[in-house]
């Protein structure tokens, strides 16, 4: 859907007389593009299987075993509504991180992918 905005947008910069309109436009193209881009070459940002979990992100993928790794199921209120998100915290690890995954970021329900995940690491 990013794509096709992201192409909308431009083609209606192009054609537009208002030459600030055009700017705006141009811009919203363009970062229309980026979400495009990263939401097309990251996702799936979560994988995971009976020896651990790898993330994906723009600099490359973040990989755990089960040992150096926690899985949580974590609440937070964000503009007014309560959000579920999955904690990945691997402070048992040589390199310790956080990882924070939303819905956006899973493309399911944070509850039902923190229910697999667990199954899996047993």
């Amino acid at each position: 859907m990013a794509w096709v905005l992201a192409a909308v947008m431009a083609a209606v910069a192009i054609t537009i007389d208002d030459r600030p309109g055009r700017l705006l436009l141009g811009l919203v193209a363009a970062v229309l593009v980026a979400v495009a881009l990263f939401t097309t070459v990251v996702r799936p940002r979560l994988t995971a299987n009976h020896d651990g979990v790898t993330v994906r992100g723009l600099t490359g993928r973040r990989q755990w075993r089960w040992g150096e790794v926690n899985v949580r199921l974590a609440h937070t209120r964000r503009l007014g509504r309560e959000v579920a998100t999955v904690e990945l915290d691997a402070e048992n690890a040589a390199q310790p991180d956080l990882v924070v995954l939303g819905w956006f970021d899973l493309g399911a329900d944070p509850r039902d992918v923190v229910e697999a995940l667990l199954e899996l690491r047993t």
